[in-house]
């Protein structure tokens, strides 16, 4: 790693930058509104673990955050599982490029020792089959196998005793989005760990003022072990019962006209 990068751990200089997960300067970070924040009190005394990568001048350049399976999307017993490993990668945005440095990985060795001090018997992450981000072939170089799959994404695991478990995929109840004969229901299942899916919610909630008398809207606090495990998800959003994927963001353009989509099914009003 670049001999001018320090790995420290979360704290009051870093958190801003972490909340946002080292996009202070996008305008679309800020839709996501303070989820991420009130999301960090709630876990901060309940196993949250947050690397932070800072250069010579103090900038935040990369970052790696880490729970106890039983707050993720991931069943597993004894275990942890990363959210995600980023290294800030926009050119000419913020603080520019800073992968290819090795930051990576030191974020990765920073956490796995982390969590090795705390007792974690193992430690998951997600990766993708595709050479897009967060790649599923990364975490394989770093020792890392795919023990389960979701479509393009890889659940990656490293287990640090012989007698860990290797940990799943959290299969979705199928009762999550609800049908309505007068309205449409849009329900938010809001967990608060990704600000992709914060700004999703929010965007969801600004768009329903405009209709407001014809759909219902639920904001559902998602973050304790047990919603998380009967639900089978940690974010999710429904309209009607169609789930809309929350990563990448959901434009609003989508979002409105699948809500207008499901309005038009509605029995006409005599």
């Amino acid at each position: 790693m670049d001999s001018s990068i320090t790995i420290e751990t979360l704290n009051d200089r870093n958190r801003e930058a972490y909340c946002c997960c080292l996009e202070e300067w996008s305008d679309e970070i800020r839709e996501a509104g303070d989820l991420k924040s009130r999301w960090v009190e709630k876990m901060k005394d309940r196993g949250l673990g947050v690397q932070i990568a800072r250069n010579r001048d103090g900038e935040s350049v990369g970052m790696i955050q880490y729970i106890p399976s039983e707050y993720s999307p991931v069943e597993g017993e004894g275990t942890y599982h990363i959210h995600c490993c980023w290294v800030h990668a926009y050119k000419g945005k913020g603080v520019g490029d800073w992968r290819k440095k090795g930051i990576g990985k030191a974020l990765l060795e920073a956490a796995e020792e982390d969590i090795r001090n705390r007792g974690g018997k193992g430690v998951s992450a997600w990766g993708l089959s595709i050479p897009v981000w967060m790649k599923a072939s990364w975490y394989r170089k770093q020792g890392y196998t795919a023990v389960d799959s979701n479509g393009a994404a890889r659940l990656m695991w490293k287990a640090f005793c012989d007698d860990a478990l290797p940990p799943v995929w959290r299969q979705p109840a199928q009762d999550l989005g609800v049908s309505s004969r007068n309205k449409v229901r849009v329900i938010s299942y809001i967990n608060g760990i990704c600000p992709a899916a914060n700004i999703g919610h929010e965007r969801m909630r600004r768009i329903l003022e405009e209709f407001e008398g014809s759909a219902e809207y639920s904001a559902i606090d998602n973050t304790e072990p047990e919603d998380i495990r009967n639900r089978g998800v940690t974010d999710a959003l429904f309209i009607g019962r169609k789930s809309i994927p929350l990563g990448p963001p959901p434009k609003e353009k989508r979002l409105k006209r699948t809500l207008v989509k499901e309005l038009r099914k509605l029995p006409k009003q005599l």
